[in-house]
């Protein structure tokens, strides 16, 4: 298994996103807004949109509400001492309940225009068997003697009961929040990996019959703990890319037809001018995207407030500030390509990791609260979401008032002690006409075609098992790592010392019930020797590649499923041991899935039937050739 320097990767991320970036791309743009009102579950993904269950574009036109995620509340800037003096006044639930009636909370989130709620929950309030104190449910006494799953639980039924998407969110670990070194810093900060999926498992299996808990948000805002950074693909504890892979996988074998939301690491390194720092947000997904079993699940997320910045904390004092430009300094021609450099351009089709981007958190203070550059920055951070017709979640949804100020003044809704409102489109409140432009805003609707999807398989340090067929027989070449496409798509491409590979399903060739073959030894056929002084992998007649192993990234076997019909024997070589050899196509601009490896494609409308490969000391056994034949 190879090694690769932590500097070497650093500059292979950035070069891919430059690269992405630098084609041609503009959002698609639509007449008609978007409607909210029906859609039939379960959620699914398309390209760059979540549909319904009819293939009906639906947008996440969402909100935050939080509380069930711990205590510590306020303004949303850390930096608010407001913010202590309001630690307790969640109780650890969704925020609200003890000043106004469910049915009240609901009928006003459908007032504000959202169709789909975030709702941030605690690790430990799966494990909390206290009882809430009847003050804190007390606008809604059928809560009364419930822990704070089972309000957790009521609020989940009332919110898809009345037609909400709900999207489960793991804020936390403990009951505290948020920001920097609170012990919340990583998914297995305070409890291991495993713990943390088996909360997921849980509570996946707990909604399983309510087809309109729509999705998981896996891990809010994963950043530096007080040793170490986050990392995307280095295969050690702190590899989040990895977590978010194995979890996945276990929350779709309990329940197939949730959404799996990533959102990228939030924040890596010391802040200080004298080590690197940044937000990495989702700039790794461009050389190293997921792939699950269920490649039509998959929505990436990202987070951007104006009072933090790429590589601004948000503090404005003492060991966690920076000096770096915060997003609100930026201009409008700077703000733009940045939040595409960091999230947006996810979105463009025809990639491996094309897919949705939700942007989960965003928000700013209102009736007052926020100075002329933070609103200057919200309406043109709005002006971005609608030109990109980007899925959302604003941050947040609910929040209290006291003597007619909110104290939560991010809140689109603020409810006083005795239940009155203040409210996003009450007058006075500056941040009405960027809400209702963005609510408003011309985006995709109606039905969304299936389009040609491209994946890709990493081998790096573990196996990748796309395959749910496969999953069934996880050991299929043993002692190597081994990877296999999604069951709707085949091999289009390897890499060549870098054990990655391309998938893709454009044109497909439909599979008999028989097992797939693993082929281990090298195959001559009837059709001759394609490739002279060369060791082969190749497939049976009438079947086609989807999945290989390495051994130190050496060729060991190659993984073939029978075809439901002929396939010709007829085909050509392609050769990249001396560079690229990509086709042209809609295959050929799926990013660069090997960065730093030379990689060789077949074409859209080819499948691979066999590997060519040759022993030396300097390469051991890394392909050199795709045997590429017509569908």
């Amino acid at each position: 298994m190879r090694t690769r320097s932590i500097a070497l990767r650093a500059v292979a991320l950035a070069a891919a996103a430059v690269g992405v970036l630098a084609g041609a791309w503009a959002p698609v743009r639509a007449a008609a807004p978007p409607t909210t009102a029906s859609w039939t579950p379960p959620l699914s993904t398309r390209g760059r949109y979540v549909v319904d269950a009819t293939g009906q574009r639906f947008k996440l036109t969402s909100a935050n509400w939080s509380g069930a995620q711990g205590t510590y509340l306020g303004s949303g800037d850390p930096n608010d001492p407001a913010n202590n003096a309001n630690r307790e006044v969640s109780h650890n639930l969704p925020v609200g309940l003890d000043r106004v009636p469910l049915t009240t909370l609901l009928a006003d989130l459908r007032a504000v225009g959202i169709n789909s709620v975030r709702l941030p929950f605690a690790d430990a309030l799966l494990h909390d068997s206290t009882v809430v104190p009847d003050a804190a449910v007390a606008a809604n006494p059928q809560l009364r003697g419930k822990t704070p799953l089972q309000v957790y639980d009521a609020v989940v039924a009332a919110l898809t009961a009345d037609g909400f998407a709900v999207i489960l969110n793991n804020h936390t670990t403990g009951y505290r929040w948020c920001c920097g070194l609170d012990g919340n810093e990583r998914w297995n900060s305070g409890q291991s990996t495993d713990q943390w999926i088996a909360d997921w498992v849980f509570l996946a299996e707990r909604y399983r019959a309510n087809k309109r808990v729509a999705g998981v948000d896996l891990r809010n805002e994963v950043r530096r703990d007080t040793w170490d950074d986050p990392n995307w693909g280095w295969g050690d504890e702190h590899d989040l890319y990895r977590a978010y892979q194995l979890a996945a996988e276990r929350i779709l074998a309990t329940d197939p037809d949730l959404l799996i939301v990533m959102e990228g690491i939030n924040w890596y390194g010391i802040p200080s001018a004298l080590f690197p720092h940044g937000r990495p947000q989702l700039k790794p997904v461009a050389n190293l995207s997921h792939t699950l079993t269920a490649s039509n699940k998959l929505v990436y997320s990202a987070h951007f407030y104006g009072f933090t910045g790429s590589a601004n904390t948000g503090a404005d004092g003492g060991w966690g500030a920076t000096s770096d430009p915060r997003y609100r300094d930026l201009s409008p021609a700077d703000l733009a390509s940045t939040v595409v450099a960091e999230s947006l351009f996810v979105t463009m089709e025809g990639q491996h990791f094309t897919a949705p981007v939700w942007i989960s958190e965003f928000g700013v203070a209102g009736r007052g609260g926020a100075g002329q550059q933070d609103m200057d920055w919200f309406r043109r951070f709005t002006d971005l979401l609608a030109l990109h017709d980007v899925d959302f979640a604003y941050w947040s949804a609910i929040g209290w008032s006291t003597d007619g100020v909110p104290n939560e003044r991010f809140a689109l809704l603020s409810y006083a002690p005795d239940g009155s409102r203040l409210g996003i489109n009450d007058p006075g409140d500056g941040r009405t006409t960027d809400w209702r432009k963005l609510l408003n805003a011309p985006s995709r609707t109606g039905f969304v075609a299936p389009s040609a999807r491209w994946n890709m398989l990493d081998l790096d340090f573990a196996d990748h098992n796309a395959s749910a067929t496969m999953l069934a027989r996880p050991d299929w070449s043993p002692g190597n790592r081994k990877a296999s496409c999604p069951d709707t798509q085949r091999l289009v491409g390897l890499g060549r010392s870098s054990s990655r590979g391309l998938c893709g399903d454009a044109l497909t060739p439909p599979r008999t019930s028989a097992a797939p073959v693993v082929v281990t030894d090298e195959r001559y056929v009837t059709d001759g020797d394609w490739a002279s002084g060369y060791s082969k992998l190749q497939c049976p007649t009438n079947s086609f590649a989807i999945g290989y192993a390495v051994r130190d990234n050496a060729m060991s076997a190659l993984l073939c499923a029978p075809a439901a019909r002929a396939l010709p024997t007829t085909g050509r070589n392609v050769w990249f041991d001396h560079g690229d050899n990509r086709p042209a196509g809609a295959g050929s601009t799926a990013s660069d899935w090997s960065p730093g490896y030379y990689k060789g494609q077949c074409a859209d409308t080819e499948y691979v039937a066999g590997v060519a490969y040759t022993w030396r000391w300097s390469h051991g056994g890394v392909p050199d050739a795709l045997l590429c034949r017509p569908l």
